[in-house]
């Protein structure tokens, strides 16, 4: 968790517990991995979030109204002052993976340092699939059932 105090209008980081006079602030990790998680979906490129478990129950929030999945599938250490992410993604077939990349490390590092305060010092992509469009599973398409090869 991180310690963030109000200075003059102005919000600085905490440093080893020292208060400001107008108060301390405190931002919980899950607050941090949801900031990230969807600056990383709101990335053009990014297919899925997280894997098995993560990935399905994210999904399942997504659709059900006022959950908050945002923070599924990726991981955070928050400092005093600093933030590192970890995150696993699926990316969508032809978008060159070194550039979205670098896009989605622009933009969460914006998102997290402009709503926390708090400077991101690393953030560590994971890619473990690429979405191929038209290829989900055909099970899904026929209700589950195979079509036989014989009658």
């Amino acid at each position: 968790m991180a310690d963030v105090e109000s200075l003059g209008g102005s919000a600085t980081t905490g440093r080893n517990g020292e208060r400001s006079g107008r108060g301390r602030t405190t931002i919980a990790d899950g607050v941090v991995a949801t900031i990230a998680g969807i600056a990383i979906r709101e990335t053009d490129g990014v297919h899925s979030v997280g894997r098995g478990a993560s990935k399905a129950i994210g999904a399942v929030a997504g659709r059900v109204g006022g959950s908050s999945g945002g923070g599924r599938g990726v991981k955070v250490e928050v400092g005093e002052s600093q933030t590192a992410v970890d995150v696993d993604i699926e990316v969508e077939y032809g978008i060159p993976i070194h550039e979205l990349a670098d896009r989605i490390r622009a933009q969460v590092t914006d998102a997290v340092e402009t709503m926390t305060g708090l400077e991101v010092v690393e953030i560590n992509i994971n890619v473990f699939d690429v979405h191929v469009p038209g290829d989900d599973s055909d099970d899904e398409e026929s209700g589950g059932r195979t079509s036989a090869r014989v009658q």
